[in-house]
């Protein structure tokens, strides 16, 4: 198994890739206007949403594999990742329109119980207005749905990004009170160091008075000698 940090963003970006270009063919083959293949169509649809949202999926994971990806080697993924969400987003967009493009041909096109179409039109218009109204209602709502699940994510990475900011400033504040943890001890050392010299200093100072005394007694004793 590849142990690089990049191994497992590339494993999802290589799913990624597998899953666009399935739905690629299959947006590709449903465009077909043969309206002898809508349940065909319908169904190739039904497989293309699901692939999306493996896709989804995907790029979440690669949204999470970054984080642990070297400062010096995400800039360039994290191109690719915006590529990836660009792909994502424009494949959503043409799934639905042609999810709109096959309900509005089903609301328009009447069948009889045995599925076949009917001469009689069994929807008026106000059905057909409320059955888009609703119909639209319903995208309206995986919209913000998908949106709701996009900031979310965006959230997440931001908050992975703040985390790991926080535990390099932490690390940071640890050296450094180290650091100064060390010094102290230093300092202490050298005021140790100080306080001896001076008392040793002041030692020199009294053996050298009392020298001085001496000689002067010494002198003085002399002088009264020569004197006497």
């Amino acid at each position: 198994m590849d142990n690089a940090p990049t191994a497992l963003f590339d494993s999802y970006e290589l799913e990624f890739q597998q899953f666009i270009e399935s739905i690629r063919d299959k947006l590709e083959s449903s465009s077909n206007d043969d309206p002898e293949q809508g349940e065909q169509r319908q169904a190739s649809l039904r497989r293309t949403e699901m692939e999306l949202e493996e896709a989804d999926e995907m790029v979440s994971q690669m949204e999470i594999e970054i984080q642990g990806i070297p400062q010096s080697l995400r800039p360039q993924y994290q191109t690719r990742l915006r590529t990836a969400k660009a792909d994502l987003t424009l494949y959503k967009k043409r799934a639905k329109e042609l999810s709109h493009k096959l309900n509005r041909a089903d609301l328009f096109t009447p069948k009889d119980p045995y599925g076949t179409s009917a001469s009689d039109d069994p929807y008026s218009d106000s059905d057909r207005a409320r059955l888009l109204a609703g119909t639209q209602l319903l995208e309206d709502g995986t919209r913000r749905l998908q949106e709701s699940q996009r900031i979310a994510v965006e959230t997440e990475t931001q908050g992975a990004d703040i985390l790991l900011n926080l535990r390099s400033q932490r690390e940071q504040i640890e050296n450094s009170r180290g650091t100064l943890e060390s010094t102290e001890s230093n300092i202490h050392r050298a005021a140790g160091t100080l306080k001896q010299m001076i008392r040793r200093m002041y030692q020199q100072r009294i053996v050298t008075a009392a020298i001085i005394v001496v000689l002067i007694l010494l002198i003085v004793v002399i002088i009264y000698e020569k004197l006497s």
